[in-house]
């Protein structure tokens, strides 16, 4: 959304955004000292209580630092079918085998998708987007939660949620400072040897552009109805939101 940049083909955004899901990436082997608590099955989210049924369900369920709901009460808070969180959870555990995963680790996983830039920045922003109880750490219901929001929500719920990546302080509006963080984010991200190589003046002249669109009564901030109105107005939003529809 920042600057509105050129939108990409659907089958280059559906490839990018799947390389950055967890549940996408290549499975790892787990080490000796994982392997009890690599993978906890996922027919055990809908026992009550998550039962364990013998010796070794109940270790591996001692090494779990967090255990997710159960599976109907999730397919109720999301918009994901049964077989679409089994898929999500296991590559979960497969990235975060204690069940959650703190900002330190988010960063970490994040960081492997961009070894040309530093992702460090805007993964941590990415990270509060989706801690939404601000606990200094993602749990499996507030990364399913997060992402069905992004790709099952309406139109507006999608907004909202980019919204609150961009309003930093989560004080409602947007200011000019914010939104230079993001893009400077988003170009330490990118690299330096990106081509065609990138301005130093670029982030700042996204924001000024951003801030010409979105800011409509010109009082230096963006508030939530400028930027539901602004994006709803512009075509190429509106079709790069729909390009998510069906990603997984």
């Amino acid at each position: 959304l920042p600057g509105n940049p050129p939108v990409q083909t659907k089958k280059a955004l559906k490839q990018r955004f799947l390389k950055l899901l967890p549940c996408c990436r290549p499975k790892s082997i787990p080490s000796l000292s994982e392997s009890k608590c690599f993978f906890l099955p996922f027919s055990t989210l809908s026992s009550p209580g998550f039962l364990a049924d013998s010796v070794e369900d109940e270790f591996e369920l001692s090494t779990v630092c967090h255990r997710p709901e159960g599976l109907e009460q999730l397919q109720e808070q999301t918009k994901f079918t049964r077989k679409e969180l089994q898929v999500l959870y296991r590559g979960f555990k497969n990235e975060c085998p204690s069940g959650i995963v703190n900002e330190e680790n988010f960063k970490q996983i994040y960081s492997q998708f961009f070894p040309q830039g530093d992702s460090s920045t805007y993964a941590t922003f990415l990270f509060n987007a989706f801690d939404t109880d601000h606990d200094g750490s993602v749990s499996f219901e507030d990364f399913v939660s997060g992402l069905s929001t992004i790709l099952r929500g309406t139109i507006d719920d999608r907004l909202n949620w980019a919204f609150n990546l961009y309003d930093l302080n989560k004080d409602g509006c947007i200011t000019r400072e914010e939104m230079l963080d993001i893009m400077k984010s988003i170009y330490d991200m990118m690299g330096k040897y990106t081509y065609p190589a990138m301005r130093e003046e670029a982030p700042r002249e996204h924001v000024e552009n951003f801030f010409q669109k979105m800011d409509r009564n010109k009082d230096g901030v963006v508030t939530i109805e400028e930027f539901l109105e602004s994006c709803q107005k512009d075509e190429n939003i509106m079709r790069s939101m729909q390009l998510f529809d069906s990603v997984i």
